[in-house]
């Protein structure tokens, strides 16, 4: 009768996992031998690795993540000059907890959606949050925030985020009110919080698309200071495994008897 209020007690403090795991032991017989602070710390560690992996599920949602990608599936076999040690120093996430900001630039297909996700995803494991937006989706957002109240409260929730993915980065020339926005974004987060730029477009074209060249300075500045860039070449990922699933020989269909 002791054990089963103290069952409920946890259960009354959600503490299922532990509860669960108390339950184990004292049915499975070979607990029997470890001392009482052993079995203390199994329990512990049981619970505490469930409310871990909560918390994971947790920002990995909240993410809203493009692709479910990881650090450890890059390909590092396609030709984009992509430089091993470099990608296992950012998958540290330092450069998130100092504040610093990830640049990854390329042609269309080269995988720079999949590696924001992938650094996100690390992000999301070493505790930090993060949320991923197509700029174009940003833009639109903030557009409506303006316009039905809640602007204030998604640039404050924006600029609590450990790390802000922007992916697809000034596909068209920006209006008044769209750079404007931006800047807002871009400021609150400034040697604050940790931004990643997802882009086609060279640094050196963002000025020209941006349009205004004082918040273009202002906007570019606040990100490419104290930024890491990865510049990824050659062809078309996407193109390559779409030619290569085609060159792939078609099963014949069997036939009766054979």
């Amino acid at each position: 009768m002791l054990i089963q209020a103290t069952l409920e007690k946890m259960h009354g403090m959600k503490m299922h996992v532990m509860a669960e795991a108390t339950e184990h032991q004292i049915t499975a017989g070979n607990y029997a031998g470890l001392s009482f602070e052993e079995r203390l710390g199994l329990l512990i560690d049981t619970e505490w690795t469930a409310r871990e992996q909560r918390k994971l599920a947790r920002r990995l949602r909240s993410a809203k993540l493009r692709y479910p990608a990881s650090v450890e599936d890059i390909d590092y076999a396609a030709p984009r000059g992509l430089d091993r040690q470099v990608l296992l120093s950012l998958a540290t996430c330092t450069w998130i907890t100092e504040h610093q900001n990830l640049l990854i630039i390329g042609k269309t297909g080269t995988g720079k959606s999949y590696l924001a996700c992938a650094f996100s995803e690390r992000a999301c494991r070493s505790g930090f949050t993060a949320g991923y937006y197509r700029a174009p989706r940003l833009l639109q957002d903030l557009a409506v925030a303006r316009g039905d109240g809640s602007y204030g409260r998604l640039l404050q929730r924006l600029a609590k985020t450990d790390l802000l993915v922007i992916d697809d980065w000034l596909l068209a020339p920006l209006k008044d009110s769209e750079r404007r926005d931006l800047l807002e974004v871009i400021e609150d987060r400034y040697e604050r919080r940790a931004t990643l730029i997802a882009t086609q477009l060279p640094v050196t074209e963002w000025h020209a698309v941006i349009g205004d060249p004082t918040l273009a300075d202002a906007i570019c500045d606040r990100l490419v200071h104290r930024a890491h860039k990865l510049a990824l070449k050659g062809p078309s990922m996407r193109e390559a495994k779409a030619k290569a699933t085609k060159s792939k020989p078609v099963d014949q269909p069997t036939t009766a008897g054979s």
